[in-house]
């Protein structure tokens, strides 16, 4: 076997994001995953330094995020609004999604496997709300950063992903809104 784990890895950078909407610069699931992995250490650094709260190793948050999107490899990504329709699409996507997941597993050597399994199927229950939030807070930066282009096509996603990121009550992700987030809409000399 050749084991084509690694070179599908590599291919995260083909899969663009945000099909449905018209996009002032485009992201791929590579430049996603990076920024979420860097969000879900930021925020599980927060809650652990700042918040002085119990929580999950940023680091194993982190690399949770890098796999985090990998099944897309193979499915694409599936607009939001078709993904969540409704439950039972819901259900089947998540499915696909799974079996995407151990197809991909399947493509590493026996010994590596269960080392990926967690993170490849999002079956960490400690890392996964961290990265769900920051899978999120993503989503609203992307919004922020098309409507500081001009580009209005994101007021609603913008909307809808704030409303989404209010209902997460999470003390980490109120401070980084609070104290990380207007930067986002500046410029470079701005910042």
């Amino acid at each position: 076997m050749a084991n084509e784990f690694y070179a599908l890895m590599g291919r995260m950078r083909y899969i663009t994001r945000w099909g449905l909407m018209r996009n002032t610069f485009s992201e791929n699931i590579q430049e996603h995953s990076h920024q979420v992995a860097v969000l879900a250490h930021a925020l599980a650094l927060i809650r652990r330094e700042i918040l002085k709260l119990e929580g999950p190793d940023p680091d194993k948050c982190a690399v949770a995020a890098l796999y985090h999107d990998a099944s897309e490899i193979l499915t694409g990504d599936l607009p939001t609004p078709i993904k969540y329709y409704n439950p039972d699409i819901k259900t089947a996507y998540k499915q696909v999604e799974r079996i995407a997941g151990e197809r991909l597993l399947d493509m590493l050597p026996q010994q590596l496997r269960d080392c990926y399994a967690p993170l490849v199927l999002e079956d960490d229950p400690e890392a996964l709300p961290i990265v769900k939030a920051a899978d999120k807070l993503s989503a609203y930066i992307k919004c922020i950063e098309e409507q500081k282009a001009g580009n209005t096509e994101f007021d609603s996603a913008a909307g809808q992903a704030m409303e989404a990121l209010k209902k997460m009550a999470m003390p980490e992700l109120d401070w980084f809104m609070e104290n990380c987030l207007t930067p986002f809409s500046l410029n470079l000399d701005q910042l």
